[in-house]
């Protein structure tokens, strides 16, 4: 008995089948998992597949043709999650499983993301700094990034700093770009999360900051060669908890890391704005230059929004963009050159 056609394309070019901007998903089997994804907030909404044929279920959805989207079938009685036998390609979610993942036919990418072995390589290193208590932990790993290049280099501090560079591979971006002249040449320093401690830590922390002033700039002084951070000629980049700990660095330390790049910045903890909602409306403009990106899948889309209108309402320079993910390392590493292009560019 032939395969349903579905199925036959699924098996010879993988699951979901794409026709235009349709991307249905197939199950085999005599029972159907449930879908969740981006787009339906994972758990908290899961889609029920219908049955397309004896032992094959399926579920369409209508997407970008530039998207990215994670996906995972899920055991609706155990919560268990279910690998997609005609889907191998599968990406860490971050916390506790893996994701299966696709493009749709114009969505690709980040080239900057492939070493290039024409490309000079920048050096990275790793030191333990001490905390003294005002972070969690005795000591805190700090990568250093040290371009290739001789002369004196501003500086870029990342949060989730083991993240942005193992899965974001945020070096190797930074390689290409400075090799086709993308962006000045800039060092960075990536300053490992605090694990359980993280959404304190990226909390709007002044202890975070104190880190940073007391042992995070000390060391990258002594270790690279840097410029003077003299009117904000520094940066500060994070991602969702670490994209509001970045505008808040830069509000509280504008002299310092007056570049602020965010991705998916997590403005609001359910319906609460925090602290740094009210240093933006009532404290004089700073003369930050601010990159923001965000994914339309993800639900923190409403409240990027929102900061970006405070934000031009307040007369800052800041670059706003959408892209078609969710909330995601595969979508900041496709985003992130962009914003390190706009605020570190050439001129």
């Amino acid at each position: 008995m032939k395969n349903h056609p579905l199925l036959e394309q699924a098996i010879t070019k993988g699951n979901p089948v794409i026709e235009g901007e349709t991307a249905t998903f197939l199950w085999r089997g005599r029972t159907a998992p449930h879908l969740i994804d981006d787009l339906s907030d994972w758990d908290a909404s899961p889609r029920k597949l219908e049955r397309l044929a004896p032992g094959l279920w399926s579920i369409s959805l209508t997407l970008p043709l530039n998207a990215y989207l994670e996906y995972a079938f899920m055991d609706p009685k155990t919560g268990e999650h279910l690998p997609d036998p005609l889907n191998p390609t599968r990406a860490w979610n971050g916390i506790n499983a893996y994701n299966h993942f696709f493009y749709m036919p114009k969505g690709k990418a980040s080239p900057y993301a492939d070493r290039n072995p024409a490309v000079a390589t920048g050096e990275v290193s790793r030191h333990d700094v001490p905390t003294e208590g005002m972070i969690a932990g005795k000591t805190r790993t700090v990568y250093l990034y040290r371009p290739p290049v001789q002369e004196a280099v501003p500086l870029l501090v990342v949060y989730d700093g083991q993240d942005y560079l193992r899965r974001i591979k945020i070096n190797i971006i930074v390689d290409n770009l400075i090799a086709r002249g993308r962006v000045h040449p800039f060092a960075m320093a990536m300053v490992r999360n605090g694990g359980q401690a993280r959404m304190m830590e990226y909390a709007c922390s002044d202890m975070t900051l104190g880190f940073l002033i007391e042992k995070v700039l000390p060391l990258a002084r002594e270790r690279l060669s840097l410029a003077p951070s003299n009117d904000g000629a520094y940066g500060i980049l994070g991602a969702s908890m670490g994209g509001l700990m970045s505008l808040y660095t830069g509000m509280r330390m504008p002299g310092v890391f007056g570049k602020v790049l965010s991705q998916s910045g997590a403005f609001r903890l359910g319906e609460h704005e925090l602290v740094l909602n009210d240093l933006v409306r009532h404290m004089p403009h700073l003369g930050l230059r601010i990159w923001m990106d965000v994914g339309r899948f993800e639900g923190l889309q409403a409240c990027n929004q929102d900061m970006y209108a405070l934000l031009q309402e307040k007369g800052y320079d800041v670059t706003y963009r959408e892209y078609s993910g969710g909330h995601n390392h595969a979508s900041w590493r496709n985003d992130v050159a962009r914003g390190l292009e706009t605020l570190f560019k050439n001129d």
